[in-house]
């Protein structure tokens, strides 16, 4: 039987006398930056430097993307100009009283917000700062051979020995031959052999880290180079992507409205489906709009296309987002003479969920009343239900009981003003009242409920006015965003990399093969991991047998050894009745 000792370290065991930046090299098992305390140096200039290193170091980096996600906040909760212009105006009609002070935040505004960033521009800063150092120290440690041996290899966390009559340069051949089959990065040198295992883990933390600056720089690049533009399309109608049919847009430093993409569609219908029955009734199950559309200025090659909610469609480098859908009454209005002086849809905004909608229909060419000769100007303001009740009164007022067109009602009041031109531009789905008198009948507002095929003979001699039906329209946003696969590579990669830095763990084991002054070699392994874990205890269990083909332990009579060899160390008598199995490295979890 052989006798072979496996052993942890006492605590306050003597180092062995071995030099101290040995066992640095040695125990050292990241290539992070080591942190400095304080300031260094001497006035500025050491504050400086220290204060760079805080911003390069991971616990600030960290502490800035936990800003950054907190800022990141409202701009997901407050409307946005960049995103809907039309819901932050209607944000701020609702809520005038802290609108000013939002106003001043820049809360409509988060992402292109002087707060949001600086913290943007300080983590990016941080990043770099981290990653340079960090990856030119992990190319030296590539470059570099495995730390040697420490003299006392006892004091490594897992440790095993026996003694064998195999030569010590065939053991320490053998051992480097099963750890190069092992996957570890072998060198031999002086009789030891030193190895290192598990650099993916260090790669995947510098993945992790340029992933998240790749994923900083895809977000600085999108917003730096993107645009993005509102419209609003009646079905039958159609849109090319130029300024002047957008109803909104928002540039950047580099896309601008002269590097809009070419192309252009025109919606042929929308279909819209509703839960009809059930807890959710009213709740919308399907949205599309069906669209044709073509690249370049040729409009006469058209190709079919859908358009779903979360489902845009792709044309060139822009992305076309449905984002709303709405009614649109088809009326037309004739003057005191019968003579038509508007025709067609006027789109109705929904104000809540069962889309009772409202709008204003403007007939800006009426001509001249019949009743004073003057050129006027006509508008009718009011509501679009697409299921009316059966009645309503002044204080439930128009409400669409259901957001399906089941039972379709058209509610008007007219107005009629100067027609003169201010010069200034109006807002087509409101009514500026100055300068406008609603019209009356016997003593009281005129106005009417109209379905379908109705129509209304205006008071005064003003004319009538037809409900013909009613169009579904479409809004849609037109979206350039280039930096979108940078970002999304880089989130990608940083999830692999932190998959990497938590599951694979870096560890080292040597191995020393001494000859012995009576023709015996001794045999010593250790192993260090950065973290406590029995995986190497379990490799180190595992070569340990495996030597056993090569360097088969001593039987009874061999020496037990009291330690690790010394220049001239001796070993003790051998013990009666010591065992004669291979090495079993300690438990790491040990408390001794």
């Amino acid at each position: 039987m052989s006798n072979t000792e496996t052993r942890l370290p006492a605590s306050g065991e003597p180092e062995g006398g071995e030099p101290e930046q040995d066992e640095l090299s040695a125990e050292r098992l990241t290539t992070a930056p080591v942190e400095s305390d304080g300031p260094t140096g001497i006035g500025v200039l050491g504050w400086l430097r220290w204060t760079w290193r805080q911003l390069t170091s991971m616990r600030v980096a960290l502490i800035l993307l936990f800003m950054l996600s907190l800022a990141a906040i409202p701009g997901s909760l407050i409307p946005q100009n960049g995103q809907n212009a039309f819901k932050v105006e209607a944000w701020k009609a609702a809520h005038t009283t802290v609108a000013p002070v939002y106003e001043k935040l820049q809360l409509f505004d988060v992402y292109s917000s002087v707060w949001f960033s600086a913290i943007y521009i300080l983590l990016f800063v941080s990043l770099a700062g981290c990653i340079v150092p960090r990856t030119w120290q992990f190319v030296g440690v590539l470059r570099a051979k495995p730390p040697a041996a420490p003299r006392n290899l006892t004091r490594m966390p897992v440790y095993a020995a026996w003694r064998t009559d195999a030569e010590a340069a065939a053991v320490s051949e053998a051992a480097h031959r099963l750890l190069r089959k092992r996957r570890f990065r072998a060198h031999l040198a002086d009789g030891a052999v030193a190895s290192e295992k598990g650099y993916l883990r260090e790669v995947g933390n510098l993945l992790f880290h340029l992933s998240l600056f790749a994923l900083l720089a895809g977000f600085a690049w999108a917003s730096l180079a993107s645009g993005t533009g509102g419209k609003l399309v009646i079905g039958g109608q159609g849109y090319a992507n130029t300024i002047s049919q957008l109803d909104d847009f928002t540039g950047s430093t580099f896309y601008g409205a002269e590097d809009l993409d070419s192309f252009g569609f025109q919606l042929d219908r929308f279909s819209a489906s509703f839960q009809a029955s059930g807890d959710q009734v009213g709740s919308a199950r399907d949205f599309t709009a069906h669209i044709q559309y073509w690249k370049g200025a040729d409009d006469s090659r058209k190709t079919s296309g859908r358009i779903q909610v979360n489902h845009p469609l792709e044309i060139g480098d822009s992305k076309v987002f449905l984002i709303g859908h709405g009614y649109a009454p088809i009326v037309t209005v004739k003057n005191g003479k019968g003579e038509t002086v508007y025709s067609g849809p006027s789109a109705f905004l929904p104000q809540d969920s069962n889309l009772t909608s409202t709008g204003v229909i403007k007939a800006s060419d009426y001509g001249y009343s019949e009743k004073d000769g003057k050129k006027v100007k006509l508008a009718f303001s009011g509501f679009f239900l697409p299921t009316a009740p059966a009645n309503f009164d002044v204080n439930t007022g128009p409400r669409s009981l259901f957001p399906g067109d089941a039972d379709p009602l058209l509610v008007l009041n007219a107005y009629v003003g100067d027609a003169g031109d201010s010069g200034l531009p109006e807002n087509i789905y409101q009514l500026n009242p100055k300068g406008m008198t609603q019209l009356t009948q016997d003593g009281t507002i005129a106005k009417v409920k109209l379905k379908p095929g109705q129509g209304w003979t205006l008071p005064d001699g003003y004319g009538t006015i037809t409900f013909d039906g009613y169009k579904q329209w479409a809004s849609f946003n037109i979206s350039h965003r280039p930096g979108n696969s940078i970002a999304l590579a880089g989130a990608v990669c940083a999830i692999l990399g932190l998959i990497g830095s938590l599951f694979v763990q870096r560890r080292r084991i040597w191995v020393r093969a001494v000859a012995m002054p009576d023709g015996s070699t001794l045999v010593e392994l250790a192993g260090l991991a950065r973290s406590e874990s029995a995986k190497t205890a379990e490799e180190l269990a595992e070569l340990a047998v495996d030597l056993q083909d090569d360097a088969p332990a001593l039987d009874d009579d061999a020496d037990e050894p009291d330690g690790p060899p010394g220049p001239d160390a001796v070993p003790a008598p051998a013990s009666p009745g010591a065992s004669s199995d291979p090495a079993v490295p300690a438990d790491p979890d040990s408390k001794e």
